[in-house]
This record gives C-alpha cells, sequence and structure tokens, in this order.
C-alpha cells in the first residue's frame, strides 16, 4: 500500500512541499545574504502593511456579505426540492467560477461610469458619483462570487438538520427566526465557522479579478507581490515571498483557531 501511495506522495513534495520550502528559504535572503531585511522591511513600511489592512478589511466585509446572504438563499432552498433547486444550485456553481476578466468586465459594464446601473441611479438622482475601480468596486465584484460560493457550501450543511426537527419545533411554538437562532445556527456553527474561514482565504487570495478591474491603484497583498515579481521598475522576488509568508500565516491562523475550537467543544 505504500509503495501505492508513492507516486502520489511524490507528486505531493514536487507541486507543493518544494515550492513552499523554496519559498521560504528565499524569504530569508535580502542583499544576497541570510537576513530577517525583508520581514523588517514590509512590517516598518507603512505601504506594505496598508496592502496587508486593505486586503483584510475586503476580505472580511465581503466574507460576511457572502455569509449573510449565502445562509438566506440557502434556508430559501431549503425549503424546495426538484427544478427550483437545482437551477438555483447551477446558478451558485456557475457564479461562484465566475471570476477574474470575465467578472471584472461584467462588472464594468454594470457599474462603470457609463454602466446600465451606474446611469440608472445617476437618471434617479440616487447616485452622484461613483469609481468602480476603486475598493469599492472591489468589494462588489467579491461578493458576487462570494455570496454564490456561501450557496454551494452552506445548502448541504442545513440539509444536516432534519425537517423533522424543524418542524417540531413549529408545534411547540417556535418561530422560523427564532428556530435558526436557537436550534439550527448552534447546530451547524462548526461548518459556518469552516465555511467563513474558505471564503476569507478565497478573498485575500484573490488576483485576476483585482488586476482585471482596479489594476495597480488599489494597494492589496496580491497586487504587491505581483509587482514585485514581475515589476519593469522595481522587481524583488524574495521580498515578494517573504510577502507570501506572511499572506501564509495570516491564513493559517484563522484555520487552526477553528481547529482548536472544534476540538474543544467537542471535549
Amino acid at each position: 500500500m505504500r509503495l501505492l501511495a508513492l507516486p502520489f506522495l511524490m507528486m505531493l513534495a514536487l507541486l507543493i512541499v518544494w515550492p513552499l520550502v523554496s519559498v521560504v528559504h528565499d524569504s530569508f535572503i535580502s542583499g544576497g545574504v541570510w537576513s530577517l531585511g525583508n520581514y523588517r522591511t514590509i512590517l516598518s513600511d507603512g505601504y506594505y502593511r496598508q496592502s496587508f489592512l486593505n486586503a483584510l478589511g475586503i476580505s472580511l466585509i465581503t466574507t460576511a456579505v457572502g455569509m449573510f446572504f449565502g445562509f438566506l438563499v440557502a434556508v430559501c432552498l431549503r425549503g424546495h426540492s426538484g427544478g427550483l433547486r437545482r437551477a438555483a444550485m447551477a446558478f451558485a456553481n456557475i457564479g461562484a467560477n465566475f471570476a477574474g476578466v470575465p467578472l471584472a468586465m461584467a462588472i464594468i459594464f454594470l457599474f462603470g461610469l457609463n454602466g446600465m446601473f451606474t446611469l440608472m441611479l445617476k437618471a434617479t438622482g440616487l447616485l452622484e458619483e461613483f469609481n468602480v475601480y476603486s475598493v469599492t468596486g472591489l468589494i462588489i465584484a467579491y461578493s458576487y462570487f462570494q455570496v454564490a460560493l456561501a450557496t454551494l457550501l452552506i445548502t448541504p450543511a442545513l440539509d444536516a438538520i432534519g425537517r423533522e426537527l424543524e418542524e417540531a419545533a413549529m408545534l411547540m411554538g417556535t418561530g422560523p427566526a427564532r428556530f435558526w437562532l436557537r436550534i439550527g445556527l448552534p447546530g451547524v456553527a462548526r461548518q459556518l465557522i469552516a465555511i467563513a474561514i474558505l471564503l476569507f482565504a478565497n478573498a485575500m487570495g484573490t488576483y485576476a479579478t483585482t488586476i482585471a478591474l482596479t489594476g495597480t491603484s488599489v494597494n492589496v497583498v496580491t497586487i504587491r507581490i505581483s509587482e514585485l515579481v514581475s515589476g519593469d521598475i522595481f522587481s524583488d522576488p524574495n521580498l515578494a515571498n517573504a510577502i507570501a509568508i506572511l499572506l501564509f500565516v495570516v491564513l493559517l491562523v484563522p484555520i487552526i483557531v477553528s481547529q482548536i475550537a472544534a476540538r474543544e467543544k467537542q471535549g
């Protein structure tokens, strides 16, 4: 059995372990020598700190939006079956994978300077000026696939709550809102936390949508890494590796915390 697993382990080492070790190794090289210079630069330079803060802010907001609306859609789908549910899940699957340049173009067509929604809102007097090539535009774009992804993930999680449990609560006079607050949400809390962490990581690591919609005008981590790797004026791959490692740590911390909390709850 170990010999049968050997090709998979070799592929795992080649595609994941080796690149990760290389990135960690190069992140400690600054000026051709081993040092913590790259990490000192990131922590002391307000420009790089701001990139992390912007990415964290956008990720937290869009994760909250995705979880809220994804949960509402999942609750609605829980009471339906057949064609409506399949159609909704199909659209959610398309939305979750509709990112990058196509999504950026769609957002520009809808919310750009001459976008359909922008012109409609201006005509009704509800909007005067709106710049889609900004943090607000990124929040709109990220929220699109975050809601779709959350719907895909939360819907199966809610199926674990038996309909008979909900019906029994209703017979005892418990309304839908109270049922979900007191029974439903606590029952799937661990799954929802895991889904929220996945959405957060998804937003933190988004690059194609960001570069296609705002270029380099918005200071976020993935754009800074790209500039340092392939920038024409200033290129520093080792500093980019250090930023990538810090990004990895930022994503790893909530995962570890959620796992510890899950174990304590089980205990």
